[in-house]
C-alpha cells in the first residue's frame, strides 16, 4: 500500500528536515515542497515554523502559497500545524505590529505578559518543557495520552474567541493554549520534533488520522 502523500510546507522557517525525519519514521511519503501543485494534490498538509509571525507570511506570499493554503484548509484537511503553523490559523498577530493570518480560527496571537502579578514575572519567551492536558473528540486525540510532557520556545500564544476549539492546555503562569483544533485541522506551539517519545507519540497520531482520512 502507498504510504499518504504529505506537503511539507517550505516558506524559509522551520526545522523542516527533523519534521520530516520524524513525518517518514511514522510511515508518510513526505516532500517538502513550496510547489502549490503538490501541496494541493497532497493527501496532508504540515506547516511547521519558527520566527516572526509577520515574516512566515510574507515568506509565503513571497511563494505565492497564501491563497493555497487557505484553499486547502477550506477543503479539510489534514492540516497538522507546529508552532508557528498553529499562530499562523488565526485572524491576526501582534507581533511587531498588527499582521493578519489565515483566520481560519477566530482570535489573535499575544505576547506573554512578563508581569503576571505584583511581584510575580515571567521570562519571557517561554522555553522548556511543559505538561500539555488534552480534551476533546478529534482524532488525534484518540490516540494520545490524557497529559504528555513536550517541548516549548515562544514568546506569543494564541488567544481563540471560543474556547472550544482548544484541545490541549499547558501553564505557564497561568493557562495558554498549546493545541487547537477545528475539522480538518489539528495545530501545536510545542515542538513534536523535538519532545523525544512524546513527540513521536503525537506524529503517529497525525499519521495514523492521515492514512483513515
Amino acid at each position: 500500500m502507498t504510504p499518504p502523500r504529505t506537503a511539507l510546507i517550505d516558506y524559509g522557517a522551520g526545522n523542516l528536515r527533523s519534521v520530516a525525519k520524524a513525518l517518514t519514521r511514522s510511515g508518510l511519503d513526505v516532500a517538502i515542497t513550496s510547489d502549490a501543485g503538490a501541496i494541493r494534490d497532497a493527501d496532508a498538509v504540515v506547516l511547521p515554523g519558527a520566527g516572526a509571525f509577520a515574516d512566515a507570511m510574507e515568506h509565503l506570499r513571497a511563494k505565492g502559497l497564501v491563497d493555497t493554503v487557505r484553499e486547502k484548509l477550506a477543503a479539510g484537511g489534514p492540516y497538522l500545524g507546529l508552532c508557528l503553523g498553529l499562530q499562523l490559523l488565526f485572524e491576526e498577530s501582534e507581533e511587531h505590529g498588527l499582521t493578519a493570518g489565515f483566520a481560519v480560527i477566530e482570535g489573535r496571537v499575544e505576547r506573554f505578559a512578563t508581569e503576571v502579578a505584583p511581584g510575580e514575572r515571567r521570562r519571557v519567551p517561554h522555553i522548556g518543557w511543559n505538561a500539555v492536558r488534552f480534551s476533546g473528540d478529534h482524532p488525534m486525540l484518540r490516540a494520545l495520552p490524557a497529559e504528555d510532557y513536550y517541548y516549548f520556545v515562544h514568546a506569543y500564544h494564541a488567544v481563540p474567541k471560543d474556547p472550544g476549539v482548544v484541545v490541549g492546555r499547558a501553564d505557564y503562569h497561568g493557562e495558554f493554549a498549546a493545541a487547537v483544533a477545528s475539522e480538518g485541522v489539528f495545530a501545536v506551539q510545542f515542538h513534536p520534533e523535538k519532545s523525544q517519545a512524546a513527540g513521536k507519540r503525537l506524529i503517529d497520531a497525525f499519521a495514523t488520522w492521515v492514512r483513515e482520512s
